[in-house]
């Protein structure tokens, strides 16, 4: 049996060392990290595609929670752009639970690797109800709960991730290492009948389980890269032959929620 913490020691990335996770230091960390990786970079705007595509048409600005590593607005011009923790980037600095924003007039809320970081979810969906605009919607990419990814986060990965937790809520450690990486699939999956009584204006549209591979070989924002750039291609055609099995492999979900 191996040490986990030894482990995640000789995996992490050089420019991670030394850097304090809830600091605005390891935001710009992250960032670099990310411009630097070919390979992650690939990915992100990937991702980044598909939150856009689950965006509907017409007025309301696009608000984007969590984005302090983000580039975005590259593909997403109009975006405004915010985090908890600064970032000379950032459009706005806030907090997800508690929204500055006019009723009713956003398109669209994107999240990307954030929910499971928000230690009072509800008081996130309870704003996002009152700032969004019918036929608006909220599109976030989350870890998800399968046999592999279990394995994967629960041996390689520095947050928690616990499945059995009663509750939605966790203690709020700080804004990053604060977190339940099992967060998103316990209330889409498992408490989903909840969710829908007590959040109605919510229709859940799409659960998209997705990329048993390619973040993890990416080494992500915290890891060393464990292949080259040069072979994305491979790993992403490899993958779409495996999406019958995405339940037991995938590692991520697409889900995109619409205001009723």
């Amino acid at each position: 049996m191996f040490k986990r913490g030894l482990l995640r020691s000789w995996l992490a990335h050089p420019l991670t060392r030394n850097v304090q996770i809830d600091q605005p230091s390891a935001v710009e960390v992250r960032y670099r990290i990310i411009k630097q990786k070919a390979f992650l970079r690939r990915i992100y705007k990937e991702w980044y595609a598909q939150l856009i595509a689950g965006l509907p048409s017409g007025e309301g600005a696009v608000l984007e929670i969590g984005g302090g590593t983000s580039f975005l607005r590259e593909q997403c011009p109009e975006a405004i752009t915010s985090d908890v923790l600064h970032h000379s980037h950032l459009d706005v600095v806030l907090n997800g639970t508690a929204l500055p924003v006019a009723d009713g007039t956003l398109r669209g809320i994107l999240l990307l690797d954030v929910l499971h970081h928000i230690p009072q979810p509800r008081r996130f969906f309870a704003e996002a109800s009152r700032c969004v605009r019918p036929g608006g919607a909220i599109v976030m990419i989350e870890p998800w709960v399968s046999r592999w990814s279990k394995f994967v986060y629960k041996n390689l990965h520095h947050e928690p991730f616990s499945i059995e937790t009663p509750e939605w809520e966790f203690p709020s450690t700080g804004p990053l290492s604060g977190a339940n990486g099992a967060l998103p699939w316990i209330i889409f999956e498992r408490d989903r009948e909840q969710f829908t009584r007590e959040f109605p204006a919510w229709a859940i549209r799409k659960i998209e389980v997705q990329m048993p591979f390619r973040y993890l070989l990416s080494g992500g924002v915290s890891m060393r890269s464990f292949t080259p750039g040069w072979s994305f291609g491979f790993w992403e055609g490899l993958e779409r032959t495996l999406q019958p099995w995405m339940r037991s492999l995938g590692m991520f979900a697409l889900i995109a929620l619409e205001r009723r």
